[in-house]
């Protein structure tokens, strides 16, 4: 397997290109299981795939090695948080400025409301979805946060009604 690491020196991260190893039906098992149920035993994952759990927990392992499988983490309730306003801001950023979009990353990755951000095509430069407790809230945001990133020249705001879909299963092949 090869990988490609450049460090991304707005967000003091790497970025990897990875070539993807060869997987198998198993392999692809394991990952429909630990995306569905992340907390489940080994023993269990085993019973569910077919396999004995030392086999199981050797494939995971190579699973989270090989970098396949990043991270395992709580998925939260934003409505039992009081955290009730989705909304989705398209950016435009200022072309004059020179270093914008490294800038603009600097300061939107330090906002904890922003829960997402997306380099897009298209009439936008930027796509993020972020989370507030309600609309005061959001508007507060918008005033003390991102007016005050002098790379914005633009933004544009969908607030998210309702959600009707929210898969954290990607499509992979499993059969």
């Amino acid at each position: 397997m090869q990988r490609f690491i450049r460090l991304n020196p707005v967000l003091k991260t790497t970025t990897m290109s990875i070539k993807a190893p060869k997987l198998d039906e198993i392999d692809f098992k394991i990952l429909k299981v630990l995306q569905e149920e992340g907390k489940i035993s080994n023993l269990n994952l085993s019973k569910k795939i077919g396999l004995s759990p030392a086999p199981t927990l050797e494939r995971v392992k190579k699973l989270e090695q090989s970098g396949v499988i990043n991270s395992y983490h709580a998925q939260l309730d934003e409505i039992a948080l009081g955290l009730n306003l989705n909304a989705l801001v398209q950016i435009t950023l200022v072309r004059q400025l020179p270093d914008a979009a490294e800038n603009f990353l600097k300061q939107a990755y330090n906002i904890p409301e922003v829960m997402e951000v997306y380099q897009v095509t298209g009439n936008y430069d930027f796509h993020l979805r972020v989370i507030t407790k309600d609309i005061l809230d959001f508007e507060r945001l918008i005033r003390e946060e991102l007016s005050k990133i002098d790379e914005i020249a633009n933004l544009q705001t969908m607030v998210v009604l309702r959600k009707h879909k929210a898969s954290h299963v990607l499509p992979l092949k499993y059969d």
